[in-house]
């Protein structure tokens, strides 16, 4: 019987072996790529983000990274944070409609930032670098796609321009994506109130309520003149009858 128990749990061990190898070998490992962060950030406002660049190259390291900032969301203020060993280089493009900034019309917009290593900066493998951009103010879009190029030193390019796919499927090459929401109301602000006028009663509503209150008042004396005279027949049997 003990072998017997054996058997069938090598088996059954064996079977969830399979089935899990069977699983994680289809899926297989999920690379590394480069991504926003944070992944969210309010629209007409201003956010810090950085994208954050991980190496996956086992012998080269990433020399350069070029982002596409995308057509259909100009922002008017793009800046950069300065990196030690790293060159930075920023294309604009006309922009129509321009883009209002505190009171001014821009006709141009940042289009697209590249970072370049210089001497020993560059990212190598085992690590990751995140380049940091200020900007604003952020269009009324759900999202803003970033393609993005991810150069080797070895001249491989890895390029993450794929957008979101349909059904929350990740796709082959994903270009970063930072998701904007709405602006939330002022705290201590309530939304405005409506005062609804109250409607006078009418008269057949005033003729209701007289004939409701009537009917009230005359349930209630006759009440009080049940009760009366169950008091006065109490006190009729408890005195004497006078004698002849």
């Amino acid at each position: 019987m003990t072998r017997f128990r054996r058997t069938a749990t090598a088996a059954a061990a064996l079977a969830f072996t399979a089935a899990a190898t069977a699983v994680l070998g289809f899926a297989g490992p999920a690379s590394a790529h480069v991504t926003v962060n944070p992944k969210e950030a309010t629209q007409g406002g201003y956010a810090r983000v950085a994208f954050r660049v991980p190496n996956e190259s086992d012998t080269a390291s990433t020399t350069k990274l070029e982002v596409v900032l995308p057509e259909n969301a100009p922002v008017g203020s793009v800046s950069t944070m300065p990196m030690p060993g790293w060159t930075v280089a920023t294309e604009k493009r006309k922009v129509d409609p321009p883009i209002e900034v505190h009171g001014s019309q821009l006709t141009e917009a940042v289009s697209k930032i590249t970072w370049t290593a210089t001497g020993d900066a560059a990212v190598k493998p085992g690590q990751f670098q995140e380049f940091a951009v200020s900007m604003g103010p952020l269009p009324q879009v759900e999202s803003m796609v970033f393609k993005t190029l991810q150069t080797y030193s070895d001249g491989e390019i890895s390029r993450w321009i794929d957008p979101p796919a349909t059904g929350g499927e990740e796709p082959e090459n994903p270009a970063p994506v930072l998701t904007l929401v709405a602006a939330a109301a002022p705290s201590g602000s309530a939304a405005p109130t409506v005062n609804a006028a109250v409607p006078m009663p009418s008269v057949e509503d005033e003729g209701n309520g007289l004939a409701v209150g009537l009917g009230v008042a005359g349930l209630v004396a006759g009440l009080a003149g049940l009760v009366l005279g169950g008091l006065a027949f109490a006190r009729t049997r408890r005195e004497p009858v006078a004698k002849s």
